[in-house]
């Protein structure tokens, strides 16, 4: 026969380990979502400031793209559209380091969150639409398969 306390840690024991794989399963949807689930993506097109490989113990490819117009974030205030983004892809870092000064568009992708192995931005590069202004790129082997 059973007593009180060993019912009661039964059913502790029971509600202790169902609370750690809700704890667990929510923890993982929340980790998954926030870093590695894509939220937003689009096109930017501006001319191609600088790409740079850096980091200290995570070395990524992060560059920046001037957007044509002027705007502000507050009154009297003028200042240029820049877009910071990060690439993953190394083919896609070095075509857009010799395309440096050119006016590019880049498909990216956006993330909540950044990941030291990803890159310090929260969008991510991961095609190269159109590179303009200068010589024709062929772009065949360069661009990702969708």
């Amino acid at each position: 026969m059973e007593t009180k306390t060993s019912k009661l840690k039964s059913w502790w024991k029971k509600f202790r380990n169902f609370s750690l794989v809700i704890i667990t399963i929510a923890l993982i949807l929340f980790v998954g979502i926030r870093y590695y689930y894509p939220y937003g993506e689009g096109v930017k097109t501006g001319q191609l400031n600088y790409v740079v490989y850096k980091g200290m113990l995570f070395k990524t490819y992060e560059g920046k793209l001037i957007q044509s117009g002027i705007w502000s974030n507050k009154p009297g205030g003028i200042q240029s559209n820049e877009f910071e983004f990060s690439i993953e892809d190394k083919v896609i870092a070095e075509e857009l380091m010799r395309a440096g000064g050119k006016t590019v568009e880049l498909h990216y992708k956006e993330y909540f969150a950044s990941i030291p192995w990803r890159g310090y931005s929260r969008y991510v590069v991961d095609k190269i639409v159109r590179i303009g202004e200068g010589e024709s790129t062929d772009l065949s082997g360069i661009l990702p398969e969708q």
